[in-house]
């Protein structure tokens, strides 16, 4: 399936539709407690005098923090967040838990999808046809 974004650009849909009702629900809390923690977690690096890589690290992680809570991308920004996480993981040897749940999430959103309550269902969602409406325009 091949759907077009606001630039006219070919967006290869990631997943087949948004859950609503409940799971939107959920999946929007998964993002906001994942989000919160990447952009709080980017915040305390980017506050302490570290080395250019964790510098590098704590931007993407607000950026991808920031596309994580709107629903943005979201199959690329859980990819982004699985990938800071095992960087977070293997380069810095402390209690690996947080990090850990943060993969699972990040891999969990890019394969699930973001839900009826992002942005990306706003974009990239179903769209409903009126058929009265088509029927009649190709009378015309």
């Amino acid at each position: 399936m091949l759907g077009y974004g606001c630039l006219g650009l070919p967006v290869r849909r990631l997943f087949s539709n948004f859950a609503s009702g409940w799971p939107a629900l959920g999946l929007l809390l998964i993002r906001i407690v994942a989000g919160a923690f990447l952009i709080v977690d980017g915040l305390v690096r980017l506050s302490a005098n570290q080395p250019a890589m964790s510098l590098i690290l704590s931007v993407l992680a607000i950026g991808d923090g920031a596309m994580l809570v709107a629903g943005l991308w979201t199959p690329l920004a859980g990819i982004l967040a699985a990938a800071v996480s095992i960087i977070d993981i293997v380069f810095r040897h402390q209690n690996p838990g947080p990090s850990i749940l943060l993969v699972a999430m990040g891999a969990g959103l890019a394969l699930v999808g973001p839900g009826a309550l992002s942005i990306d269902a706003w974009i990239f969602g179903l769209r409903k046809i009126d058929l009265e409406k088509l029927d009649e325009s190709s009378r015309r």
